[in-house]
């Protein structure tokens, strides 16, 4: 029996704990995390014991280990290694072994303790290790600190790949095995996941040489009940609100219908809201908290999202495990992941999740301690104005949610990862963070490191010499007499101070204060003015100061206020989510079937309503046989198509001299000259082998907007153009669509 081949200390914590049995995924993981001869990727249910799976046999395998760490835990949120450390202690307590919670926030004596005698297991950001490597490898600390290392855990892998940070982490696991001279015997790496949406894919990307052998787990699925509803609502046209009046500015609340809803719904228990943007999470959270006081109840609503400050955040997620006082937390993607936040009732969702994967994650923190999992989804429509506007008129966002609840039940599909990108902006950071972790490296090294060997395969030696050469120009690195690349003067001072360690762009912030209390940071983009109000941690607030050399903003209590962030909105929609979408309008039923065969109505009577308005628009546009209409002097091109084809349609009209832009899948082109060739015209020309290419398209655009990533203003013109084409645009794609839907464009 598996369990049989577990060391006696941590089959006694197992015993100690309850369990009357594992599960069958933490069965499965014993042998080959033992074994320590494959790479593993755990794939689970949240709530489905992965961090169990990888943590029981990695502490067996370590139990009589005393030469340095024996696990490195990788995961992206500081509260997540908090959480873990917290869950996990008392197994390594039971092996002898410390743990060891590293990041900015972290205990300066545990950190010192593992400096002073690295053993057990080590919880840490990759921003965190990035600054172990410059601080420590070049004295020799890391080798003697890993040099026992039995396995690498990777927690919520999802959220690391095809990301600017994923590139990021795989540089850094390749750069430690450079480190401790294991490439022919790898660390193996562990990653968990509850919502990868190709297994494939994931496997390429947790180890992109392939040389090391890597299984796949599939825990079984969790059997909670699933109850979910689709609730949808009208707003009432839209009207400018003058932000010179705090009278004025109160009325700018989300929808009273949804706030009462939810207030009346999940008053008295334990629930998350997800709001998608932090804007939206404090605006929800001050109107639940404005129901409770005008009902004279205490407060149970509290925003979560990560400008807040970390006591505010532990303070809440505290009373979400205690689970003593009813709390609901409006949040963003902070709680998605896997923080401990005790049984929830239920999740809330306002306007369509980011994305499938997203909504499997949210999902899966309601349904624990076999109860139901209880999903509501609010959605918020335009009402319809006088003039033609298809993204509103077809119900768009109603639709889209629709959709992706059906790839969520019917289909079990979650979107699968973005491979194609270039990452120069992060292999600029591995470039700077590699010498600086040496002092000096040979331009031949560090191409055999980072690319040849490492996870920037895509980048090729051309590439490779073009960008040392400009940062040379630009003064970043210099080439001294004996050959060896070395930090020039800009590097220096960049690579020296703390905020480089992030691979990925952080905003510069100010701090918000109270009374000498920290509130929370506002992004300096967000900046306020004095007397302004504003929204903030679930309350409302003046600005009385803001200290411009501190970056500090001072705030007292007010009466109105408005939100302190931008909107927000979510990421890319995927071609399935869109193809999903337009074969509803095309059934004309929005029913569901589900895996057992029943039919499901998840719409409510108001989402019902919006969903037979927006098949009535779709099938009075004859939108099934035509993805091309004219109305006055604009043409809409429908193609049901994920956004990167939008995207990349939207720029070739405009390549060819069109007023174009899209907005929720719709691309919108406005004939601004009766001399121009008419759009049909134009598309033909596309399809004979006259169409531009994605650099060219990019080369179109200015500089600024494609600097989207943290170091592509140090990119030489053609990287940043060859990067951004990779990752906005895709003309073959484009034009494989234009062919295959051709009778669909030329239908008048």
């Amino acid at each position: 029996m598996p369990y049989n081949q577990l060391h006696s200390a941590v089959q006694r914590w197992i015993y100690q704990q309850g369990w009357p049995d594992l599960r069958d995924v933490q069965k499965q993981a014993i042998s080959p995390i033992l074994a320590a001869d494959t790479d593993l990727i755990i794939s689970a249910a949240t709530a489905a014991g992965k961090t169990e799976a990888a943590f029981i046999p990695a502490c067996s395998a370590i139990a009589e280990q005393n030469n340095g760490f024996g696990v490195l835990c990788l995961s992206p949120l500081k509260a997540l290694i908090n959480d873990q450390f917290h869950r996990l202690e008392s197994l390594f307590d039971s092996i002898g072994q410390p743990l060891t919670p590293w990041h900015g926030d972290s205990s300066a004596a545990k950190k010192k303790q593992a400096k002073r005698q690295p053993a057990g297991g080590l919880l840490i950001t990759p921003e965190a290790l990035e600054a172990m490597f410059m601080l420590r490898a070049s004295s020799g600390w890391m080798n003697a600190a890993f040099t026992g290392l039995h396995c690498i855990i990777i927690d919520e892998y999802h959220t690391f790949i095809g990301t600017e940070r994923g590139h990021h982490l795989q540089s850094l696991l390749h750069r430690l095995e450079h480190l401790l001279q294991r490439q022919h015997r790898p660390i193996p790496r562990i990653a968990l996941s509850a919502t990868l949406g190709d297994l494939i894919q994931a496997k390429l990307y947790l180890r992109p040489a392939q040389d090391f052998a890597c299984k796949v787990l599939e825990g079984t699925e969790n059997n909670a009940e699933i109850k979910i509803q689709q609730r949808g609502y009208i707003n009432p046209a839209r009207v400018q609100i003058s932000k010179t009046s705090e009278a004025e500015q109160t009325t700018s609340l989300p929808t009273d219908s949804i706030t009462t809803h939810l207030y009346q719904q999940l008053r008295g228990q334990t629930h998350l809201v997800f709001a998608n943007s932090r804007s939206k999470t404090e605006q929800y959270a001050l109107g639940l908290s404005k129901q409770c006081e005008q009902a004279g109840v205490p407060n149970e609503f509290f925003p979560h999202h990560g400008s807040l400050d970390k006591h505010y955040r532990a303070e809440l997620e505290a009373r979400l495990q205690q689970g003593n006082l009813p709390t609901t937390a409006v949040c963003t993607t902070t709680l998605e992941m896997g923080i401990d936040v005790g049984k929830v009732t239920s999740v809330a969702q306002i306007n369509p999740a980011p994305s499938v994967a997203s909504l499997r994650q949210r999902l899966g923190r309601s349904g624990r301690r076999n109860a139901a999992a209880i999903l509501r989804v609010y959605i918020e429509e335009d009402q319809s104005a006088d003039s033609f506007d298809p993204a509103n008129d077809l119900r768009l966002q109603n639709l889209q949610s629709l959709a992706m609840l059906h790839l969520l039940i019917a289909e079990k599909w979650y979107e699968p990862p973005e491979m194609q990108q270039t990452h120069f902006s992060t292999l600029i950071h591995q470039i700077l963070a590699t010498i600086a972790q040496w002092g000096a490296v040979q331009p031949q090294q560090l191409w055999q490191l980072l690319c040849k060997t490492g996870p920037f395969n895509r980048v090729t030696p051309d590439q490779f010499k073009t960008l040392l050469r400009h940062l040379g120009a630009r003064q970043w690195i210099t080439q001294p007499a004996s050959g060896e690349l070395i930090l020039d003067v800009k590097g220096e001072k960049l690579t020296s101070h703390y905020t480089f360690y992030p691979a990925f762009h952080a905003p510069e912030e100010y701090r918000l204060v109270h009374v000498g209390k920290n509130l929370g940071t506002l992004p300096l983009v967000m900046a306020s003015r004095p007397e302004q109000c504003l929204v903030f941690a679930g309350k409302r607030w003046k600005v009385t100061e803001i200290n411009e050399q501190k970056k500090v903003i001072y705030v007292v209590p007010a009466h109105s206020g408005e939100p302190a962030f931008a909107g927000g909105g979510y990421g890319g929609v995927h071609d399935k989510v869109r193809q999903t979408m337009y074969d509803y309008y095309c059934r004309g039923d929005h029913h569901l079937s589900a895996p057992d065969g029943t039919r499901l109505n998840l719409l409510n009577k108001t989402a019902g309503q919006l969903f037979q308005e927006g098949l009535r628009c779709f099938r009075d546009l004859r939108l099934q046989q035509r993805a091309l209409i004219r109305i006055g002097k604009s043409v809409y091109l429908i193609p049901w198509m994920g956004d990167k084809l939008v995207q990349t349609l939207t720029a070739l009209l405009e390549h060819g001299g069109y007023t174009a832009s899209h907005r929720d899948g719709v691309i919108e082109v406005q004939q601004t000259s009766s001399e121009q060739k008419d759009i049909v015209d134009f598309l033909q020309v596309l399809l004979k082998d006259m169409a531009p290419t994605g650099i060219q398209l990019a080369q179109k655009i200015p500089a600024e907007r494609k600097q989207a990533e943290k170091y592509d203003h140090l990119l030489p013109e053609e990287l940043l153009d060859i990067g951004y084409a990779a990752k906005q645009f895709d003309v073959p794609q484009a034009l494989r669509w234009l062919a295959e839907h051709q009778s669909r464009w030329l239908i008048p």
